[in-house]
């Protein structure tokens, strides 16, 4: 075996169960009672730890770590028209690059291994995956509102290139998609076009969807129909002949009526919830008992860190479960198994992606719970600590694609001193550019 990860107490297929995992080429070789496999080249000891899929942030904006804390305690279309947006006209592309990094080191010591990232210079971020050693799914947010028509198309190819460029990169570990930012800050022709080009590339298409009550309304207004209804008629959900579902799938899903809910699952569109952000904006909460009831895919996001604040999907779990049993008035709705299945596979199947799960022949991509601590103690029900008790701080080894990330705590494939100290510097000076540049125009 290339490494053993020996004497967990293992998730594996919805049951926790004492065991040795072992790894070889990348991959899960066995699952196998504590000490019945042998020698390894390298060995993690989960002894008295819980072992686990890693988590796969299903939505996020990853250099948002730059934002982290600004312009806070505002509704979401005044937080984002009126701060957050005039603060990212200023990002650089090696501003993007330093909070890609420091974003990686903070899923990596919080036990997410896969994610999936919407915003701009891409090619920055696809290189920091590749060197932290997570796996990814990458796309350039598409934005045409307030542009020309010749912008509007540079929009559109810088997404389709980026998706087309960089997929399969990183041995195999980033992969790509089409990701126009929403319906109302794309026109009708990039929607269309961006959902032939994912099509055509065999990607999936990302996109945010009825994250406010503001938003639905605005596009009965605009359009005379709800926004999924708007993108169906786009084409934006449409199959290809061989397939009579979509690898489409949406982000927030907040604002869902019955008829939206029985559309999207029609169409085999799953949803990416995100809880932490649609509170904190208050936004709403997602009708994700009824997603799930319906049969649609739901995986579990973040959103950016400034509309968070962390990365910590833990924490989001726990949110996704605790915010369903309010919305329902019924506390046996999102089970913690659940919430952890959405956290991991779903949130895996939303990327399109062999990972979530503990199994044979699956891509190696563990964490490491330590269990050892007051706040995870007695230990009744381990899936229920890990959903309602851990957070992502309790991680103390990762690993992708059969290769440590991190152990004992100790992030191995980047200097995160560096990180930490490089990012809070950048952070400081893009504010200062920003709102120097705001007293000038002013």
């Amino acid at each position: 075996m290339d490494l053993l990860v020996k004497d967990g107490h293992v998730y594996e297929d919805g049951n926790v169960v004492r065991a040795d995992v072992g790894v070889r080429d990348g991959r899960i070789a066995e699952v196998a009672e504590a000490g019945d496999i042998g020698d390894a080249d390298r060995v993690v000891d989960a002894s008295g730890s819980l072992v686990l899929p890693g988590m796969v942030n299903a939505h996020t904006h990853a250099s948002m770590t730059l934002l982290r804390g600004y312009a806070d305690d505002l509704p979401l279309q005044t937080w984002l028209e009126d701060h957050i947006w005039r603060v990212e006209a200023h990002l650089t592309p090696e501003d993007i690059r330093v909070g890609a990094e420091l974003a990686v080191v903070e899923m990596i010591k919080s036990g997410t291994t896969a994610f999936a990232d919407m915003y701009f210079e891409m090619d920055k971020v696809a290189d920091v995956v590749d060197e932290a050693g997570l796996r990814a799914r990458l796309g350039y947010g598409i934005i045409t509102v307030g542009k020309d028509d010749e912008e509007a198309r540079d929009e559109l190819r810088e997404g389709v290139e980026f998706a087309r460029d960089y997929d399969g990169t990183a041995d195999g570990r980033v992969r790509t998609m089409v990701t126009p930012h929403a319906p109302y800050t794309c026109d009708d022709e990039t929607l269309r076009e961006s959902a032939e080009e994912a099509r055509d590339m065999d990607v999936p298409l990302h996109i945010h969807l009825s994250e406010t009550a503001q938003e639905v309304d605005d596009c009965v207004e605009n359009e005379g129909v709800r926004p999924p209804e708007y993108l169906d008629s786009l084409g934006v959900f449409d199959g290809d002949e061989e397939d009579s579902g979509t690898e489409a799938y949406v982000a927030h899903g907040v604002h869902l009526n019955t008829d939206d809910i029985e559309l999207l699952a029609s169409k085999d569109v799953g949803v990416a919830h995100c809880p932490s952000a649609n509170m904190k904006l208050a936004s709403g909460v997602a009708p994700v008992t009824a997603l799930l009831d319906a049969g649609v895919t739901v995986g579990i996001g973040t959103d950016g860190p400034a509309s968070n604040n962390t990365l910590d999907m833990f924490k989001e779990a726990r949110h996704a479960a605790l915010v369903a049993k309010t919305r329902e008035n019924d506390a046996s709705v999102v089970s913690a198994r659940e919430a952890l299945d959405a956290a991991t596979r779903g949130g895996a199947e939303l990327l399109g992606l062999d990972a979530g799960v503990i199994e044979e022949g699956r891509p190696a991509d563990l964490v490491v719970v330590d269990l050892d601590a007051p706040h995870l103690t007695p230990k009744h029900d381990l899936v229920s600590h890990a959903v309602y008790a851990a957070n992502g701080a309790d991680v103390k080894t990762t690993v992708v694609d059969g290769e440590v990330l991190m152990d004992d705590g100790v992030v191995e494939t980047m200097d995160e001193e560096r990180v930490v100290a490089e990012a809070e510097e950048t952070a400081r000076e893009l504010v200062e550019r920003a709102e120097a540049d705001e007293v000038i125009d002013g």
